[in-house]
């Protein structure tokens, strides 16, 4: 299969530009598939009410049909195609939230299919902000299912560049719409249970979303090495993220941290391994190794999530074997960058 690639600026969404997105549209119409930019990360999109459409999504990422799909939508109108029952706290998120890094997970209706939902009775849904995945949903019939854009288990693609490394030869078109905004995967609650729960942290933070609802709890695994459940939402149960070399996170007082790491990677050198390190704006200087990024400083959050799968892909582009990363605060932002590092690293943490 051939790929093509277009370039759109979200910015400037021309005749040309609407052209193409009308093209993408009828890719998906037929059962093709299109990655294309989101503000969190790209998406690989298919015809959500297609089930031949999401196996096509799960064979093209080597993805395990029971991990379910997230549906984009561009308008509140369109839910009520897809759930059954739109529950109160929907519309009250929505109205805050919507467009933009949030997926809600509500009860589906029959017009889902199961291959879409990894045969769970809910569907997770989301309405991205970002222009052209806006518009490729309005030209796609209103329903795209889409995971991020990249082959199962590496880092999430913030730059079409990454798309195209992993998928060429694998999908119909990608759309090269630059870099994305947020660089981390939406924030997912389920709104299934009696206290709207936390799935995957991200962008939109626990307070935000209790400041709307009230309370809401949070999944236990999250931040933990096992879930043995079947997985609501997307990267609960397998393991994501990860850069082709081995990542270790090290946990504690600053200046501890950075000799642990300096004398590790050295050994490693040693031994002839090229080394990576994932610093702040503070450590950064503090660094031998072979390949020191720097994600931003610890007073912005956003920055650091806006860096992360760019780094962890930059290692793997500069062939790095083995990579430490300090820990971050688990409170907001924090809770998602951690959540993805711990995934990256299949949960190797070493406390110093």
């Amino acid at each position: 299969m051939e790929t093509i690639v277009e370039i759109i600026d979200e910015n400037n969404i021309d005749d040309k530009a609407l052209a193409v997105l009308k093209k993408a549209g009828d890719i998906l119409k037929n059962g093709g598939l299109v990655a294309f930019p989101t503000e969190t990360v790209y998406g690989l999109g298919g015809d959500a009410l297609n089930p031949e459409s999401s196996k096509k999504i799960y064979a093209a990422k080597g993805r395990p049909s029971d991990n379910p799909l997230i549906v984009h939508v561009a308008d509140m109108e369109s839910l009520k195609k897809i759930v059954d029952n739109i529950p109160d706290a929907a519309y009250k998120l929505a109205d805050v939230l919507w467009p933009g890094p949030l997926t809600m997970i509500m009860n589906k209706s029959d017009a889902v299919p199961y291959e879409t939902t990894g045969g769970l009775n809910t569907v997770a849904i989301r309405m991205p902000s970002n222009k052209i995945a806006a518009e490729l949903i309005r030209q796609a019939g209103g329903y795209i299912a889409a995971p991020s854009a990249n082959i199962s288990g590496r880092p999430s693609p913030t730059e079409a560049k990454y798309c195209i490394e992993d998928l060429d030869g694998r999908v119909e078109m990608i759309i090269d719409g630059g870099s994305v905004g947020i660089g981390l995967e939406s924030t997912i609650i389920d709104l299934t249970v009696d206290t709207p729960m936390i799935l995957r942290p991200g962008y939109v933070t626990q307070k935000m979303l209790e400041d709307i609802l009230g309370g809401v709890s949070i999944d236990k695994t999250i931040l933990s090495a096992t879930s043995g459940v079947k997985p609501k939402a997307p990267g609960m149960k397998y393991r994501h993220y990860a850069p082709k070399g081995e990542l270790t996170i090290v946990e504690g007082k600053p200046e501890a941290v950075t000799a642990f790491i300096n004398e590790q990677t050295g050994q490693h050198s040693a031994n002839g391994e090229k080394c990576g390190v994932i610093a702040t704006t503070e450590t950064f200087s503090l660094y031998k190794a072979d390949v020191v990024k720097c994600a931003g400083g610890r007073d912005d959050e956003e920055e650091i999530a806006r860096n992360l799968f760019r780094i962890l892909r930059e290692f793997d582009d500069e062939n790095v074997d083995c990579m430490f990363s300090e820990a971050f605060d688990e409170n907001g932002i924090g809770q998602a960058i951690m959540n993805r590092l711990l995934k990256a690293a299949g949960h190797r943490v070493i406390k110093v």
